[in-house]
Order: C-alpha cells, then structure tokens, then sequence
C-alpha cells in the first residue's frame, strides 16, 4: 500500500467536485455482478456520461503527474477513473475486485494490477467511510485528505465502512502495470526511491547512482511487459 499526497490541489478538488456532484448519478450496483451486488451499497456516476469521463480525464492527467503514483506504479494503462458517493448507512462489504476490466465502446481492456482510490470529501465530512485493505499483516484503514490517493495490490481483499454521517465521496480506478508481480514491482520502486535519495547527496552524474541507474533500467528490461 502507498500513500501518494496531493495528487489534487484544493482547487482541483473544488473544481472536480463541483462537476460531478452537479451530475445525475446512479445506483452503484448497475456496473455490479452477481457476487459484488450482494455487498455493495453506493452511488456511482455511470461509467459512459459524459461528465464521467471529463471528470475522470482530469484524474487521469492528475496522476500522471505524480512522480511518486508512476514510479509506484509503473502504469502500462490506467482504466478511465470512475466515481462513487456512500451516504448514511450505505457500504460496500468484503471483496477482491475482477482480474479484468473491459470499456467496450472505448476497446479498452485492462489487466488490474493495482488499485487506487482518490478520496473527494475530506475526512471531517464524514463519519465511518474507511477503506480497509487487507494483506499478511492484517487489516488497514485508509482515510485519507481530499485530493491524496492510496495504491495497493488489486488481489487484496478489501471493503468500505459503513458511512455513519455525512457523506463520502471518491474516485476509483485500476492500473495494468509494465510489471505485473508485486514483488517485482516494490523492489524497483524501492530500488528507485534509494538512488533518488543518494542522488540528493551525490548528484546524478556520480558513478554509483549511474551504475544503479543502470541496474535498475536493465530490471524494468527484465521484468516489463508490453
């Protein structure tokens, strides 16, 4: 799991937010199969309007921004975000999410590897809402300022808490990665985050960071899929 500040600046927050909270939405479930209907209780903008997909362009760009989500991530295709709301009393209970995603009208076809969710309401808005995400080490709750993002593996299980009051507001969105183990992929963004570290102090140009430069590009050769 990663945190990634500030993916949205306040503006972009009030901006995005005053676009799709404008817009019709629809009950959560219409994207939902059979297995997630039976846990998932939400609003969600649909997938193919108009402002879903102007509001998910802005998420979309905003992210590609972020040197941390694409070194984190190392995006080979990043799924056009959707949005959802939870109200009082609406959740969405314990689930791993597909293993393919398909937008047919737009022939995009994405293997999740990641998942992210870009939270849209600040904390104090809301009571309950939490994302929880679990893994070897156990549960952990995720609620995070509007405009930051959390990353994490797309096989995990996971829900989102009961909302208790006011209401919580999110983008969501799936990400092949150029590197698809998990494994692989934390130790490049580790190997990464040290020479940027080094580098502070060396420079770029030091022999050591260019020679780990170079173990860590013939690792992405190695390891990247296409």
């Amino acid at each position: 799991m990663l945190h990634v500040p500030g993916v949205l600046s306040p503006d972009e927050v009030r901006e995005l937010r005053a676009v799709i909270d404008a817009a019709a939405w629809e009950d959560g479930n219409a994207t939902s199969g059979k297995q997630s209907a039976l846990a998932k209780a939400n609003r969600q903008l649909p997938e193919v309007s108009d402002t879903a997909r102007q509001a998910g362009a802005k998420v979309r760009e905003a992210v590609t921004r972020s040197p941390l989500f694409m070194a984190a991530a190392l995006p080979h295709t990043v799924y056009p975000p959707l949005f959802n709301r939870y109200g009082p009393g609406q959740t969405f209970g314990d689930h791993v999410d597909n293993a393919m995603r398909f937008q047919r009208d737009q022939g995009i076809r994405v293997r999740t590897d990641l998942s992210a969710t870009l939270f849209l309401a600040a904390p104090d808005d809301y009571d309950g809402g939490e994302l929880v995400v679990e893994d070897t080490y156990g549960a952990h709750e995720v609620k995070l300022p509007a405009g930051d993002l959390i990353l994490y593996p797309a096989s995990s299980l996971h829900r989102v808490m009961p909302v208790t009051r006011g209401e919580r507001v999110a983008s969501f969105f799936w990400i092949q990665s150029l590197v698809r183990d998990d494994a692989k992929r934390t130790l490049l963004f580790d190997l990464d985050v040290a020479i940027q570290t080094l580098a502070q102090d060396a420079g770029l140009g030091a022999p050591a960071i260019v020679s780990l430069t170079g173990t860590y590009q013939n690792l992405l050769r190695m390891w990247a899929e296409l």
